[in-house]
């Protein structure tokens, strides 16, 4: 009874019958959890995967934190796609502008208060996990040019974030990142860059993330039965 009530059932109910076809949206894949704001929805959500239900879940309840301040909002005007199952933590922003395109794979989560803003695209891997009051932007919002020559520099670039990620808190990851398969980044740390040259089973952290540790990893293998058991609804 208390995981019923917890689910915000107009929300859940109007979103999954707005964003699929009415025999992906019967199984509500996606459920959400207390209060949430849907700003715009004129974009498309797919879900490559077989279709499970709660699979999706925004506002879910899986971290220490038990109270929400009621801040959750999702703005999707591009194309979200879910290669499987995805947490959303309390308090999260999506945003997707019109044109971007952003990926979650499967067993990936975005701890509470955190954000992904996407206005070109963002890709992150199976098992990749941010903690609590990260970010992942990938735009510089406004327009920097170089003062001697006149050039305008980009806004936007990509960022893909490998398989096996554990992203610690307060992370920004800005345009340009792309992360290695197992790879761990420390908490307060600002990543801008490819680190892919750096190889696997690694530690990057600092401001601008740099190569603490090698031959470091999160111990997945022996917490795969406990993400199921916590994350994994249906």
């Amino acid at each position: 009874m208390r995981f019923f009530l917890s689910i915000n059932w107009s929300k859940t109910i109007y979103f999954n019958f707005k964003m699929f076809p009415f025999e992906i949206a019967k199984r509500l894949p996606v459920y959400f959890y207390g209060p949430v704001k849907f700003s715009e929805l004129s974009g498309t959500v797919q879900i490559d995967a077989p279709v499970k239900r709660g699979m999706i879940g925004f506002g879910q309840h899986y971290e220490k934190n038990s109270l929400s301040k009621g801040v959750a909002e999702v703005s999707i005007s591009g194309t979200v796609k879910f290669k499987g199952y995805m947490q959303f933590g309390k308090d999260c922003l999506l945003s997707v502008s019109e044109n971007a395109y952003c990926e979650f794979g499967h067993m990936s989560s975005l701890a509470t208060d955190g954000k992904i803003i996407c206005t070109n695209s963002i890709k992150l891997g199976d098992f990749a996990r941010l903690g609590s009051e990260s970010q992942i932007i990938d735009t510089n919002f406004h327009q920097m040019i170089n003062t001697l020559t006149g050039e305008k520099y980009p806004i936007s670039h990509p960022v893909e974030i490998g398989n096996y990620n554990f992203i610690g808190t307060r992370v920004s990851i800005m345009s340009k990142t792309k992360t290695p398969n197992l790879c761990t980044v420390a908490s307060n740390s600002v990543c801008n860059k490819d680190y892919t040259g750096l190889g696997e089973n690694i530690m990057i952290g600092g401001i601008p993330a740099k190569l603490l540790k090698e031959n470091i990893s999160r111990d997945w293998e022996g917490e795969h039965d406990m993400l199921k058991k916590y994350l994994m609804i249906s």
